[in-house]
């Protein structure tokens, strides 16, 4: 059954959670006045659907519908979330509430986006205290995991568990704030960071440029995996923290930042740091440079992705529970052993698709043919496997980012030690390539062939029956250069 979110305040943040939403099969209406609205978040739900997907290995759910209510009371109608992103100004956001209230369901998520308000002052003069909480994101919202989840002394205790399992069915990290604090936890790191950087370039030590650059090629790559504290754990090396801190805790003693002041934001100053952030980025517009931080993000949290750590972690996770949700495979046809979207780093200079990506999508496609036949980890790990021994590819139309790819696998031959497949790609509706692979049954204590299980063996043999009877789809046994 389809579950309603309710966006009220459609700006930066607010689309971004429309965009998570929406992309994960919820239906959305937004509350935003703004004559902007529909146009500033159908251009962030572009830029969602070109990046999201291609996050995870297996196909989203279909989008719900987005739609545009008059009132707050319209929106919030039977809504199961309700996320405000209104301006930071603490009565706005109180009077939200309390239209809010009057017509929501009482047990729907009330989630505010605050970036610095407590709950305890969000919830001042509600009619439901308990039902407001704190629910900050980090921009952009439909790609960056991280949910600061904060309650409060009166939250309902149901809300925020409720709150943290849809967080998780988004594909978020909740990170539940244990006692609330003006900004959190990550906004007050955040700008004890951001003000020693207004302090360098008003003493004139650095530009903006020189200084997002220690950033980038210095400790936030190495933030970026393993935070703050597993970062400087290593480098205590053997002795790990405890020699970190005796070896470098007097220098908190020395003149090194100047965190309990800030520099007065003069027009000179402010004049000085716009100049260099233009200078700096200036020759693309924000939907490209936008555009550009979804391309990075993407290809760093996927790099992450593929060890499993920190938000890639958070995303392994998210595709477990969207393979879960999957149908039982129907053997008698062509078997759907991969359903996904070509992610942005799996494109080339040419702009589509990289010949290596199609041997690697034929390679997922054919692991979980294994997988079904009953050759899964388990089976590995109990010494038996398939190898592939040849492989033909055969390219036949362009794939791009953002293309739903998926891959139906034939068995040719199931008998013995071989497993013969046909996988065709297809990139939408169109067939973009077939791949053609022999494999042969190994013991892995070996490395030499030998004959699989009796499970598999039968299993292949009901598989090879049915599938003797489907159409033979062109270019079997292609050879480089034959000629259909």
């Amino acid at each position: 059954m389809s579950r309603t979110a309710a966006i009220i305040g459609g700006g930066v943040i607010g689309a971004g959670w429309a965009a998570r939403f929406l992309m994960n099969g919820w239906n959305v209406r937004v509350f935003d006045p703004s004559p902007d609205a529909a146009r500033n978040i159908g251009e962030v739900l572009d830029n969602a659907r070109r990046s999201l997907p291609g996050l995870s290995d297996v196909a989203l759910p279909d989008e719900g519908t987005l739609s545009f209510s008059a009132t707050i009371s319209e929106a919030v109608a039977n809504a199961d979330w309700i996320q405000e992103s209104v301006p930071e100004r603490l009565a706005t956001k109180q009077q939200a509430y309390c239209e809010i209230q009057a017509t929501c369901p009482k047990g729907a998520v009330l989630a505010s986006s605050t970036s610095g308000f407590k709950p305890s002052e969000l919830q001042t003069s509600a009619a439901r205290p308990g039902q407001i909480i704190v629910c900050h994101p980090f921009n952009p919202v439909y790609l960056l995991p991280l949910v600061e989840v904060v309650g409060g002394p009166n939250a309902e205790a149901a809300i925020v568990a409720r709150a943290q399992d849809i967080l998780v069915d988004l594909g978020m990290k909740p990170l539940l704030v244990r006692n609330e604090i003006d900004a959190h936890i990550a906004d007050r790191l955040l700008e004890a960071v951001w003000r020693e950087a207004l302090w360098l370039v008003h003493d004139g030590v650095a530009t903006t440029e020189e200084i997002d650059d220690a950033i980038r090629f210095g400790f936030g790559i190495r933030w970026a995996q393993m935070g703050l504290f597993e970062t400087y754990r290593l480098a205590g090396g053997e002795t790990g923290m405890a020699h970190f801190i005796r070896q470098f805790g007097p220098a908190l003693a020395w003149p090194w930042s100047k965190l309990t002041d800030v520099p007065d934001l003069t027009d000179d100053l402010v004049k000085t740091i716009a100049d260099q952030s233009d200078a700096q980025s200036g020759m693309h517009s924000i939907r490209a440079l936008e555009r550009i931080r979804d391309t990075n993000l993407v290809t760093v949290m996927r790099g992450l992705k593929g060890q499993n750590w920190g938000a890639g972690a958070v995303l392994n996770a998210h595709d477990m529970r969207l393979r879960s949700a999957e149908v039982e495979t129907d053997f008698s046809q062509l078997i759907l052993t991969l359903d996904r979207t070509v992610p942005l780093d799996w494109t080339d200079f040419n702009g589509h698709m990289n010949e290596a990506r199609y041997l690697e999508a034929s390679s997922k496609a054919t692991d979980r043919f294994m997988e079904l036949v009953g050759c899964d980890a388990t089976y590995i790990a109990n010494g038996g496997s398939y190898f592939t021994a040849e492989t033909h590819i055969r390219h036949l139309n362009e794939a791009h980012a953002g293309d739903r790819l998926r891959v139906k696998t034939l068995l040719l031959n199931g008998t013995g030690k071989k497993l013969h497949v046909f996988n065709l790609i297809y990139a939408g509706d169109a067939l973009a390539a077939t791949v053609e692979q022999m494999l042969l049954h190994v013991s892995l204590e070996t490395r030499k062939t030998s004959e699989p299980s009796e499970v598999i063996v039968q299993t292949l043999a009901r598989i090879q029956k049915a599938h003797d009877n489907l159409p033979r789809p062109e270019g079997i046994a292609r050879t480089v250069g034959q000629r259909p």
